[in-house]
């Protein structure tokens, strides 16, 4: 254990002047730092729990490109761009096709061979090979997916019951429990790495549930998919993504909670899908101004900006109301709402207490089924609907663009697109100049109507490792283009 040689120097120099009910303090202190010290080894708990672990080769097969090498897109045909580079790509030839292979992690959680991994691992996929702690290697059938929570689920077949981990209740991880992480950095299959539990709830704008656990354990690039583990040895969390400046470890990865993964994984085990409620309401945020004007006590509770006329919450919910609690959770920040609509069971009544005209009510609202092309709760995540709701990527705020984001912006009915409503300060986008009330057209020469389209596509190209996409922007009637740069961090 590290000591800060200076404090420990100046406590053996005060020491013997203490009396005794200070030295009984200390002698306390003592008793509380000792029992808080990392175990002796981890050594017991690698050997229980690597067994299970288990890396994933995924293949997929990938067209030729006729581009400039570290080109994201083609330019538009008889535009000054393309003449320009037509001689580098004469000199860069076309690939052939070719077979693409991602390295993951995952681990086996019944002994009959199911294997939980990330949904960004095996996506695309046409061939998952999965390889044990001792060398096995089995062909594995994808059960199922989530894209929203990036979970999937395979499964293997095998003569012999496998090695096996069990979820833990992430809800009792605490910030600053140990936890050891096991998965396939770079191809290097069996890493072991430990820390603690630096933060919780964290919400990195990957998806509608974000909820992430926050871990110092080293992960990098393969971990993706591969279990966090408590000193019980119970899986508490499933290692998704990290931030970092360089590619590499910095100390800063993000788990989904085992608590949220556990119902989406026995859906998909079910049911090879998952169902999720829906309520039909698009949510903005309580700030402190806006519920003094309302007379709540405090800035708690999702404010409903809009209500969709074919949803379950059409003529029960109320623009202008604050929810506050679903089915007796209370409602502390915007994004429980989502979770916890989501979480509903169709085609049952849900109450909802709401805020509304300084006073609190409480109405029953029938949950629907959410389709793939909606969004739970309007929580901004996968904006695909109509309306103002915003989603924060690559520092953009994005919406479809209806008569009143015309209005707002004052985009005439010829331009289409989607309006973009913010933009964060100190963003990519606003470092090449986008502005809120720009629409964009295109994105790498696909016409967008969408958030959730654009969304995709640069997923794609991230995917790609393209380091920028061009978007085709329309501003005050003239069109433009950009290069934005979408380099992962």
């Amino acid at each position: 254990m590290t000591m800060n040689i200076g404090t420990a120097e100046r406590a053996r120099g005060v020491g013997p002047l203490l009396g005794s009910a200070a030295m009984a303090a200390m002698l306390l202190t003592a008793s509380v730092a000792s029992a808080a010290t990392a175990p002796d080894s981890f050594a017991d708990l690698a050997a229980k729990v690597t067994p299970a672990v288990v890396n994933i080769a995924a293949t997929e097969h990938v067209r030729g490109n006729t581009g400039m090498q570290g080109m994201p897109f083609d330019f538009p045909e008889g535009s000054p761009f393309e003449e320009f580079f037509k001689q580098f790509r004469n000199r860069q030839g076309q690939s052939p096709e070719h077979q693409a292979q991602a390295l993951g992690s995952g681990f086996i959680i019944d002994p009959s061979g199911y294997v939980v991994t990330n949904n960004h691992v095996i996506d695309d996929a046409e061939k998952i090979q999965v390889t044990l702690a001792d060398g096995r290697q089995f062909p594995a059938k994808l059960i199922g997916t989530d894209e929203k929570t990036d979970l999937a689920l395979l499964k293997v077949e095998s003569d012999n019951p496998l090695p096996a981990v069990a979820f833990g209740d992430s809800d009792r991880a605490k910030v600053g429990d140990w936890v050891m992480a096991v998965g396939n950095p770079f191809g290097l299959g069996g890493t072991v790495t430990t820390g603690i539990i630096s933060a919780r709830s964290r919400d990195i704008h990957s998806g509608p549930f974000d909820d992430f656990l926050q871990i110092d354990a080293s992960i990098n690039q393969g971990n993706s998919g591969g279990p966090t583990f408590n000193m019980n040895g119970e899986v508490i969390g499933i290692n998704s993504a990290i931030a970092t400046p360089n590619g590499g470890s910095v100390g800063i990865g993000f788990a989904i909670p085992a608590n949220l993964a556990k119902p989406v994984i026995a859906a998909l085990r079910e049911e090879g899908h998952v169902q999720r409620g829906w309520l039909g309401v698009r949510i903005q945020a309580v700030t402190p101004d806006l519920a003094e004007a309302m007379g709540l006590s405090e800035p708690k509770g999702a404010l409903v900006a809009g209500v969709d006329e074919t949803g379950p919450a059409h003529g029960k919910l109320e623009t202008g109301d604050v929810i506050l609690a679903f089915d007796g959770s209370p409602i502390d920040e915007l994004r429980d709402l989502p979770r916890l609509v989501a979480a509903a069971p169709v085609d049952r009544d849900a109450k909802i207490d709401i805020w509304r005209n300084h006073a609190k009510q409480t109405v029953t609202v029938e949950i629907g089924k959410l389709q793939d092309d909606q969004n739970v709760a309007g929580n901004g995540a996968d904006d695909s609907g109509s309306g103002l709701a915003s989603t924060a990527m690559l520092g953009l705020h994005l919406a479809k663009l209806d008569t009143r984001a015309r209005q707002a912006f004052g985009i005439d009915d010829e331009v289409s697109g989607v309006v973009v409503t913010d933009v964060d300060g100190d963003s990519k986008a606003a470092e090449e100049g986008v502005r809120p009330g720009d629409v964009i057209r295109e994105v790498g020469q696909v016409a967008v109507e969408t958030p959730a389209e654009i969304a995709h596509l640069v997923d794609e190209a991230q995917k790609k490792d393209a380091k920028s996409v061009l978007m085709l922007i329309n501003r005050g009637g003239d069109d433009l283009f950009l290069a934005i740069n979408i380099a992962k961090a």
